[in-house]
């Protein structure tokens, strides 16, 4: 049977340089890759030109296949072309191509000629899946690909050398991409290595000589509430920040700004009415560590840096967080609202929690507390709705507010009966580009249910 043929096409407000240069940096694959697929890199040569080649190791339903793809037809500034030399497929070969529009604009082609196992049979079974699966993911990649390019456009030709902790999370994987793909050095500080919160002990050349410092790590607060699971998580984010904000005000040479996060915990129980960043911290243990954990980098203040507090919402991304977990029971049709559904979920997409903080660093004039939420926060019955719709199943199955309480405890309470209606007004009023304001969209996106 004769090969298949898929084109995707999209016009990117980016020169054809710029788009093309993303594409030869090592961070590229792991920022296009949707996070519905399970892949992973096993090997990459380290360049996408005649000869190298990329292995990779992904998941078609229970089975792990390597995947041996070899590049060619490299021409710079413009095009190459992935050659499948073992996989899935009996034939594949992927062009990808931009193609210059006037000095600020660009065309991004993904041409994909490709034939499936077993000839006229495997076209007949697999056939139509595989061309969703390829509209699928070429849509993801696009939109990324259009996204991260007006990020890197605030940029323009500055490259910024940047030190993250908690650079292996569900947020700090998906910045150190995105920074990556726009051509800036990214350094991870390991704990036990470069930094040891528990004894406040901060290694001072782990972070000297950066333009910026993003501090993301933090115990998890998905837990049991126990005393000491408590004083985990309040010590991991305050001795912590205080550790690395006296560091740093120590160092001859200073990062220009330090992102340290915080959350809309801040807030407690704030009920319907729409909360910013002008409002009173609420009241609760969650509150309280908020509180404390943005306190604690006010050396880094009194010393001059810039540092930034992004509160951050409710992050959706099918790797982690809550959605990893709400994922499998909606997908079964099991899932449905929490007590009574009407507490708020702040919510923001992994790209615009990634992009946000990215938008901090090159934002001068902010400081302080900056919400990193969606401008649309939903009651948990509209999130649950909306899920529902984009996977295609029921929502029936209520969780009663007395089950949370029994299993979960103050925990459960706390993040998932209690909530608040979160704006991000100073992002906002600041000019972020969000990638994706609607929760539909959103969660089509993160799942790929375009």
């Amino acid at each position: 049977m004769s090969s298949q043929t898929f084109v995707a096409r999209s016009r990117i407000d980016a020169p054809a340089e710029q788009v093309f240069a993303f594409h030869e940096r090592a961070s590229a694959f792991a920022r296009l890759t949707p996070p519905y697929e399970d892949v992973e890199v096993v090997r990459r040569d380290g360049s996408i030109r005649d000869g190298d080649r990329t292995v990779l190791r992904m998941k078609l339903g229970p089975l792990s296949r390597r995947w041996v793809a070899e590049h060619r037809d490299y021409e710079a500034g413009r095009q190459f072309v992935d050659v499948q030399l073992k996989g899935p497929f009996a034939r594949w070969e992927h062009l990808h191509r931009v193609e210059p529009e006037g000095d600020d604009r660009s065309v991004m082609i993904d041409r994909v000629e490709y034939r499936l196992p077993l000839g006229a049979l495997g076209h007949a079974v697999a056939g139509s899946m595989v061309e969703r699966r390829l509209e699928r993911m070429f849509a993801y990649r696009h939109d990324v690909l259009a996204h991260d390019a007006r990020l890197h456009r605030l940029a323009g030709r500055r490259r910024l050398r940047v030190a993250i902790t908690g650079a292996s999370g569900l947020i700090g994987a998906d910045l150190s991409a995105l920074l990556g793909g726009g051509g800036h050095e990214v350094v991870p500080l390991r704990r036990g290595v470069h930094w040891d919160p528990a004894k406040e002990h901060v290694d001072p050349a782990a972070i000297e000589g950066f333009d910026a410092i993003v501090h993301l790590a933090g115990e998890n607060v998905a837990q049991r509430w126990t005393d000491a699971a408590k004083a985990r998580i309040r010590d991991s984010r305050v001795q912590g920040t205080r550790a690395l904000a006296e560091a740093i005000a120590r160092l001859e040479r200073k990062p220009e700004v330090l992102v340290s996060t915080s959350a809309i915990g801040v807030y407690g129980d704030a009920g319907e009415a729409p909360v910013d960043e002008s409002a009173t911290p609420g009241e609760g243990f969650l509150a309280d560590v908020c509180r404390e954990w943005e306190a604690a980098a006010q050396p880094a203040v009194d010393a001059g840096v810039r540092v930034v507090h992004p509160r951050m919402g409710v992050v959706l991304s099918p790797r982690g967080g809550a959605l990893g977990k709400m994922r499998l029971p909606f997908s079964l049709g099991l899932g449905g609202r929490v007590g009574d559904g009407e507490q708020y979920m702040s919510w923001v997409g992994i790209d615009d929690a990634a992009g946000a903080l990215y938008f901090l660093l090159l934002e001068p004039s902010l400081e302080g507390p900056v919400n990193v939420t969606a401008p649309a926060p939903a009651t948990n019955a509209r999130f649950t709705s909306a899920l529902g719709r984009v996977l295609g199943r029921p929502t029936i199955f209520g969780v009663p507010a007395s089950i949370v309480e029994l299993a979960l405890g103050e925990m459960g309470e706390a993040t998932l009966l209690a909530g608040a209606r979160v704006l991000p007004s100073r992002l906002e009023a600041a000019g972020y580009p969000f990638a994706h304001p609607e929760l539909e969209g959103a969660l089509r996106h993160v799942l790929g249910k375009t």
